[in-house]
């Protein structure tokens, strides 16, 4: 085995772990109230109050890299989040996004799950599924990675 194979091995493992935490931090912070979906509700409460967010998700599916006004939001987004020092991931599996956080609103329709934000949950060093993320967050701008990209292992 060589050293390549050896890191991307172990980069594989770690992203198993950072998205099953993920998907804690999820189900968690929904149970707690303390998630805002939806693009342009995500925009408001960033506008808002910045200080309660702890972390920002921007998803996608394979047709959303052609909807330009789409990737402008998300470039404005990722650009505020990094200002105001938020912990920013890009997550590719909406489909695992939906079944973990219920893909209807309550009028029946689809909910825009392109942006997510989890908001002021418990100080991110005494929650350990938060805390992994964060910390994979913080690694990942250390090597230039500023946002991310998590994909969701089906279920």
């Amino acid at each position: 085995m060589t050293f390549e194979e050896f890191i991307g091995d172990q980069q594989a493992d770690r992203m198993d772990v950072v998205g099953q935490a993920l998907e804690e931090v999820l189900s968690t912070a929904l149970a707690q109230s303390c998630i805002t979906v939806g693009v342009y509700e995500a925009a408001k409460l960033l506008n808002a109050d910045p200080d309660k967010v702890v972390l920002c998700l921007l998803a996608t599916d394979e047709g959303d890299d052609a909807d330009v006004a789409l990737q402008i939001h998300f470039t404005l987004i990722q650009a505020f989040c990094r200002e105001n020092d938020i912990n920013i991931m890009r997550v590719n599996n909406m489909h695992r996004l939906a079944e973990i956080l219920g893909g209807m609103d309550g009028a029946g329709e689809p909910k825009d799950l392109h942006c997510i934000l989890v908001t002021g949950q418990v100080a991110p060093w005494k929650d350990g599924a938060l805390n992994k993320v964060t910390c994979f967050c913080k690694e990942s701008r250390y090597l230039d990675q500023w946002v991310p990209i998590i994909n969701l292992p089906d279920r």
